[in-house]
């Protein structure tokens, strides 16, 4: 009889940009792949151009899952991806976060822009409120998000942000830190079942 998982699915914040260096796009598909080896279905923004349609290419390559979730006003903008597992069309932003949110047992963060910041940060401030306990995952290669980790440090120096605010946030170089990470805390939450 198969187990129930912990992590079933992750949901991925990413750019609709590819950005100026390639590094972030070797790292988006190396995060697309990892997971849908390790067997963890995606859930990200839709689009099929940036860094969200490296990311979701490279775990569909593997045979994954990809569930895409895009506002219907950004279906021509972002270029809806039509070679996903699902695609789910929100009637607003609101209604993506959301459902991107509920989709997912996990969050990570690829670089992007603002977007993809006010994600994260939405999906950490409904840890903070107790409104999950579901782990997010900051993919900081070659220091993408040292200027975001240095205000999370300043903020909490000045009494805006506890020391377990901080910590909420998992800090990951690469990609199979990450994937090793969700493996890990499945085995936690596996041990804690089994208590």
């Amino acid at each position: 009889m198969s187990r129930t998982r912990a992590v079933n699915s992750v949901t991925v914040f990413c750019g609709a940009s590819a950005g100026l260096h390639s590094v972030h796009t070797k790292v988006a598909a190396r995060l697309g792949s990892r997971l849908a080896r390790a067997g963890f279905g995606v859930v990200y923004g839709g689009a099929s151009i940036g860094l969200m349609g490296v990311l979701a290419d490279a775990a569909l390559a593997e045979g994954g899952q990809v569930t895409g979730v895009i506002p219907r006003d950004l279906v021509k903008h972002e270029i809806a991806h039509t070679g996903l597992t699902r695609l789910h069309i929100a009637a607003s932003m609101h209604e993506r976060k959301f459902l991107m949110a509920g989709l997912g047992d996990a969050f990570v963060a690829l670089p992007g822009g603002l977007g993809t910041t006010e994600e994260f940060l939405e999906a950490l401030t409904w840890a903070q409120l107790g409104l999950h306990q579901k782990p997010c995952f900051l993919l900081d290669a070659c220091g993408y998000y040292r200027h975001l980790l240095a205000f999370f440090s300043h903020a909490a120096a000045e009494g805006f942000l506890s020391g377990a605010d901080v910590e909420r946030v998992q800090i990951c170089d690469e990609p199979d830190d990450v994937v090793e990470r969700l493996l890990s805390f499945e085995r936690s939450m596996c041990d804690g079942a089994e208590m």
